[in-house]
């Protein structure tokens, strides 16, 4: 990746900075010309072990990245962590969809209430830009996690004129798939049931999901950073499996071992929608990605009711069952993109905490 001249001498802010996107954020940016990385969140253990990682493995940069403890819940530790900052790339959220069906509110205080905070903190500031880390589970959600991401990517949309207006503050999102190998996925849990001699458990063979890499969630966001006008959504053309073949694919690197087959868990979808019938009206096609304008129409529905609209919604949702399906070899090449699965071929401990 190539790292944009706009972060020379800046100071970035990673929320949620101790997880996988924020950890491969660091591998792009660390060496580079930027000034200041500061990584915000809860998990002081996750961040002692952070600090000594870059301390042994890149002395020389290590002093570049700050640490705050802080959770996007409380805006005065928002507050603190956004002072003087130029860029903000907002990763912090509840992910698991069972917890957060379990756990509704929990959800909704980080990911939506989070996400409002992180706005209001940035545009108190004057940051430049913010972009926002959101899931292919927010087109037509079903489960919580899916929900509340939803409802944070209309919080970014609905804030986002008036952020600009107010502060110059470039307020967008992107949405992205499955990232291969990120903590708490399934790639992990396949390599670790096959080592241990034990089942592949697998919930339903048919289940198809997007597939990315680590480096390309960062492209994206890098992307979005370079591109967008306030409120954008950017979506990457993304490859797919059927979580059956995803299993094969996993075996056969690292060898062959009975399948069980759990069924669905907790919200999950037989398939996953990067982009809605209604948002591919309002898209545009840049190459490897999809820009998504935001809905400019105001409330005042006397001009809607009287002129009426032509068209509603596309032909399709692009959807991991309609995008580029990989085979059991395609997964198998896709896998190996991720640095994850390279270290566990070779044994190698990871640069990643797990």
């Amino acid at each position: 990746m190539k790292i944009n001249d706009s972060f020379k001498d800046k100071t970035l802010v990673i929320t949620g900075g101790t997880g996988s996107f924020g950890s491969t954020v660091l591998k792009h940016f660390l060496t580079s010309d930027i000034g200041e990385i500061r990584i915000f969140s809860r998990d002081e253990k996750k961040q002692d072990w952070m600090r000594h990682t870059l301390q042994a493995s890149y002395p020389d940069y290590a002093n570049k990245v700050k640490f705050f403890i802080g959770d996007v819940r409380n805006i005065d530790s928002v507050r603190d962590v956004m002072y003087k900052a130029d860029y903000v790339f907002h990763a912090a959220a509840l992910k698991e969809v069972p917890s957060c069906e379990f756990f509704p509110m929990e959800a909704v205080r980080t990911n939506i209430n989070g996400t409002d905070n992180v706005i209001t903190a940035a545009v108190e500031n004057s940051v430049e830009r913010v972009v926002f880390l959101s899931t292919d589970k927010a087109a037509y959600p079903i489960n919580t996690m899916g929900m509340t991401k939803a409802v944070a990517e209309k919080v970014v949309g609905a804030r986002a004129q008036t952020a600009f207006d107010r502060a110059g503050t470039v307020l967008c999102c992107t949405r992205y798939g499955n990232v291969m190998c990120s903590r708490g996925s399934v790639i992990p849990l396949f390599i670790d049931q096959i080592k241990r001699n034990a089942p592949i458990t697998i919930t339903d063979p048919n289940m198809t999901r997007f597939l990315m890499n680590l480096d390309e969630a960062v492209d994206l966001v890098a992307f979005a950073f370079e591109h967008a006008e306030p409120g954008d959504l950017f979506i990457q053309k993304a490859d797919a499996s059927t979580i059956g073949d995803l299993a094969k694919g996993v075996m056969k690197l690292f060898g062959e071992t009975e399948c069980k087959m759990i069924g669905s868990r907790h919200g999950e979808k037989l398939y996953e929608t990067l982009m809605t019938r209604e948002e591919r009206l309002r898209s545009t096609d840049m190459g490897h990605y999809f820009r998504i304008s935001p809905d400019a129409r105001g409330l005042n529905y006397d001009k809607f009711y009287v002129e009426g609209t032509v068209q509603t919604e596309g032909d399709e949702a692009y959807t991991s069952h309609n995008t580029n399906r990989l085979d059991v070899d395609g997964v198998v090449a896709k896998i190996m993109t991720t640095d994850y699965v390279k270290e566990e071929l070779e044994g190698r401990p990871h640069l990643v905490e797990a």
